[in-house]
């Protein structure tokens, strides 16, 4: 299996305009952010052409036209930024990070109703 490539930040919100509908051209792309961030068309397409360059976005050349798709889905590429980030900040322990969201953010009852479905469901594939 190829490396799936990490990506920044603002790299993520590219990737997500693509996922949004795709194959899309980057007009569409700039449309998509124009409203959500404060970048310039420039940086726009900079960043398009680095998650090309990364693996992350495909493309397609219609005369004039470059059609962009994603080379992965969202979740391969939430699983790989997951992962690095569980290793960088929380030295790949899940037991510190999951109590540290716990206990940091306030949850409703819904939310401490799934968490604990999850960890039920997980305790009886043991």
């Amino acid at each position: 299996m190829k490396n799936i490539p990490r990506v920044s930040e603002g790299e993520w919100l590219v990737m997500k305009a693509v996922w949004e509908k795709s194959p899309c051209l980057a007009q569409e792309v700039i449309e998509r952010l124009v409203d959500k961030t404060d970048w310039s068309v420039a940086t726009i397409k900079t960043l398009l052409n680095r998650l090309v360059k990364k693996g992350a976005l495909q493309f397609e050349k219609e005369g004039k036209a470059y059609w962009y798709s994603p080379a992965y889905d969202e979740k391969q590429l939430r699983s790989v930024e997951s992962e690095s980030f569980l290793s960088r900040i929380f030295d790949g322990s899940l037991t510190p990070m999951l109590a540290h969201f716990v206990n940091s953010r306030k949850l409703s009852v819904a939310e401490l109703a799934e968490l604990e479905k999850i960890l039920k469901s997980k305790k009886k594939e043991l």
